[in-house]
């Protein structure tokens, strides 16, 4: 059944979730501060949202929604979600958490490149000019030549960004045939699966206190994870991807709360040349999807002329 629009809660939605995310991102940064190893911080950001999500799905009475045909589909696009992982965990450690979440925003950026080089579709003056400006704010973040930013720290913050918009190609395809949630769910099974592995290598005794960071790290990671993608059940993606930018607000506040971290004047300069540029994506792909839609209903309505023609000869 068609589920009706709703603006308002599908931004409200969105904005709960990029609360979430950043909080995800504060806690695997406190997990990095007390020694806890990336696999696993990772494996249990994977392994917390499958009993969580089994749990839901169990008591709504939608276990069905985890059907599906394409589980290499979805060990694949694990296998890069959990690379995005470690990139985030890698650039939340590394970076202050408002630096690590800008950089994060390139995720349009490379989704045109990826659209252009790798799928070879036409793209336009207006995303060029807002992959130009985007990366323009990567350089004046990154200031090459000075050493306010780890270059390890500014590799996985440009790497999350690459993995976000690969995955976004991937989780478009799949979402043409799986539920969105079991595209969550998978993700987390293949992802759990792929790092228990290393635990013998990785995995050492904790404090409860670390512990706990641990449960709330998976938390906070699946309900933002759920929250996004029942945003989307009630309103079109250009709206409520620009509520995306708002996790800045909240990485900001918790590594001044948290980390007495404010982030350097750079960031306060590029971040909003990267978000601008991918505001100006996002409105673009908007324009474009728009069209096509018209495109697509003209030429229905000329096929439904002709038959009707023909029926009356």
């Amino acid at each position: 059944m068609h589920q009706a629009e709703r603006p308002l809660l599908a931004i409200a939605l969105r904005l709960a979730a990029m609360s979430m995310l950043s909080t995800m991102f504060m806690f695997m940064k406190l997990l990095g501060e007390n020694g806890v190893s990336m696999p696993e911080t990772i494996f249990w950001r994977q392994a917390m949202s499958v009993p969580l999500l089994l749990g839901w799905l169990f008591a709504t009475g939608r276990l069905r929604l985890l059907a599906t045909r394409r589980l290499k589909a979805h060990a694949t696009r694990s296998v890069i979600g959990t690379m995005g992982l470690v990139c985030n965990v890698g650039a939340a450690v590394l970076l202050p958490l408002p630096v690590a979440t800008t950089l994060g925003f390139t995720g349009p950026l490379f989704a045109v490149l990826i659209t252009a080089l790798v799928l070879h579709q036409t793209v336009g003056k207006w995303r060029w000019t807002a992959v130009a400006l985007g990366f323009a704010g990567v350089l004046i973040i990154a200031q090459p030549g000075s050493s306010d930013i780890p270059p390890m720290g500014l590799v996985f913050g440009l790497g999350a960004g690459v993995v976000v918009a690969t995955v976004s190609f991937q989780i478009r395809d799949l979402a043409r045939t799986d539920a969105p949630i079991a595209c969550v769910f998978w993700f987390a099974m293949f992802g759990a699966l792929i790092t228990a592995a290393l635990l013998p290598f990785y995995s050492q005794p904790h404090e409860p206190r670390v512990w706990l960071l641990l449960v709330g790290t998976g938390a906070a990671g699946t309900l933002a994870q759920t929250l996004m993608t029942t945003s989307l059940r009630y309103g079109q993606v250009a709206t409520v991807v620009v509520m995306d930018y708002t996790s800045l607000i909240w990485s900001t506040t918790w590594g001044w709360l948290i980390f007495a971290d404010l982030p350097p004047t750079a960031t306060w300069l590029g971040a909003p040349v990267i978000i601008t540029a991918g505001i100006i994506i996002t409105w673009r792909e908007h324009v474009l999807a728009r069209n096509i839609s018209a495109t697509s209903a003209l030429d229905e309505g000329s096929i439904e002329q002709a038959s009707a023609r023909s029926r009356g000869t």
